[in-house]
């Protein structure tokens, strides 16, 4: 046990002038948006060039309006992921355009294609489902709407090359259990309920294969009229 007189001196040193002076000043945190987007990182990688878990896509490079109606989607209760909508909740329309246009205009490389594990046969048919679509079944294309290089087209259609095939699984999968949505009349929940498991897989596996063409990035425009009405790429 202490004694008491130095329990009495320890007293006076902590009530002394020096232990009572004014705490030091803060420290001063850069305010701009790229100071805040540092919160988007944990999840989506180091400036927004995806998780290595495959399961958080990329955002670096990605057109202003897709991000934008993607944030408005999480956080208005179209597109469901807790931790997404909790923090997009109190956030104004303005400040997550703001937020979509900084990740927007970052241009940085591309992750390598990853390896696929399905058979030459399989990979054929996600091929042939991404290029050509199944006419048939009136399922269009990938190319017809995310591009002719699948970088993408502005303002709101996201490229769909270098992004993870667990990623793409998962997408395609919401879309057709009804986990995520889009303003009707939603052209991505119809494509992917007429698509079959086994096809949504090789089309994730074929895409995640292949290597972004050099130099790549979102078209200003696409060469003919979309081929079905999609009330998510509206203004």
């Amino acid at each position: 046990m202490t004694p008491w007189p130095a329990l009495y001196a320890l007293s006076l040193l902590l009530l002394s002038p020096a232990a009572l002076a004014t705490p030091a000043a803060p420290v001063k945190v850069e305010d701009s948006i790229a100071q805040r987007a540092q919160a988007c990182t944990l999840c989506h990688g180091k400036q927004g060039r995806a998780a290595a878990d495959g399961y958080y896509p990329r955002l670096a490079g990605k057109p202003q309006g897709y991000l934008y109606k993607q944030l408005l989607n999480f956080r208005d209760g179209r597109r469901h992921y807790g931790l997404m909508s909790d923090l997009l909740a109190p956030l104004s329309d303005a400040y997550l355009h703001e937020l979509a246009g900084y990740f927007a205009a970052l241009a940085l490389p591309y992750p390598p294609p990853q390896t696929p594990s399905l058979p030459p046969e399989a990979l054929a048919r996600g091929r042939q489902l991404v290029l050509h679509g199944d006419a048939a079944r009136k399922l269009p294309a990938c190319v017809q709407c995310h591009g002719e290089q699948l970088s993408g087209v502005q303002p709101f259609i996201p490229g769909l090359l270098s992004l993870p095939r667990d990623y793409l699984n998962g997408q395609l999968g919401a879309w057709r259990s009804g986990q995520r949505r889009a303003l009707a009349p939603d052209c991505m929940a119809q494509i992917a309920k007429t698509l079959k498991e086994d096809e949504i897989n090789a089309i994730s596996q074929w895409l995640a294969a292949q290597a972004l063409p050099p130099g790549a990035k979102p078209a200003q425009a696409l060469p003919t009229p979309l081929p079905l009405d999609c009330g998510g790429l509206q203004p």
